[in-house]
């Protein structure tokens, strides 16, 4: 964890009690901004909080798909705590999501996630990831817009799933959607972190501070 940091939960202190989503206020319980190492090499987007997030205010924590997530995060090194932990101890890591407020009934509409959108650029520019984890289909065409030179509909999230994708400043590792992915998909994305991304130099050079 960054020497300056103070806090995994939050830590860049953005507002939560946003409401510039009508439809979000009232059915949230939490805004769920992004939580980890602001120091991180990694970043890991999801699309939207879970229930478990939702509950906790933490990002991947609270149910199953959170468990499986933070189970991938220790397999790699990045978390000491337990898979079922409301807050993890993470290192070199930060998770976040497109959008920060969760809907029970639906999925973020397009005017949702384009109105988040401050948030994670803010997020992307302030801890200057070099790896990116794109985690399902719409989350990989979103930041394949500004990531990358391919076109958002080229991607297929069952194919890019555990490989690396070159984008512009960036490195983006996609993983299946966590209510998805079996047991042999998270080996299978250890595995291509452990022995393609871990056993090269991944850093670019773009002025990253020394840690």
């Amino acid at each position: 964890m960054d020497a300056e940091q103070d806090s995994l939960r939050n830590p860049f202190n953005m507002d939560l009690d946003c409401e510039n989503c009508s439809g979000l206020c009232d059915v949230r319980e939490n805004v769920v901004h992004g939580y980890g190492d602001v120091g991180g090499e990694f970043l890991f987007i999801g699309e939207q909080p879970r229930g478990g997030a939702d509950e906790t205010g933490v990002p991947f924590t609270g149910d199953p798909a959170g468990e499986r997530l933070q189970r991938i995060l220790g397999d790699l090194g990045f978390s000491r705590s337990r898979p079922d932990s409301d807050e993890p101890d993470l290192q070199n890591v930060f998770l976040t999501y497109l959008t920060r407020c969760r809907h029970p009934e639906r999925r973020p509409d397009e005017e949702e996630i384009l109105t988040c959108e401050p948030y994670l650029n803010a997020e992307v520019r302030m801890i200057n990831p070099e790896i990116l984890v794109p985690i399902g289909q719409r989350t990989l065409e979103s930041l394949a817009i500004d990531y990358t030179t391919r076109a958002p509909d080229s991607f297929d999230i069952e194919e890019a799933h555990a490989t690396t994708i070159r984008g512009r400043g960036f490195e983006l590792v996609p993983m299946l959607d966590l209510d998805e992915q079996t047991d042999e998909d998270a080996d299978a994305f250890v595995e291509h972190v452990t022995e393609s991304v871990f056993s090269r130099d991944y850093r670019q050079t773009k002025g990253r501070r020394s840690r």
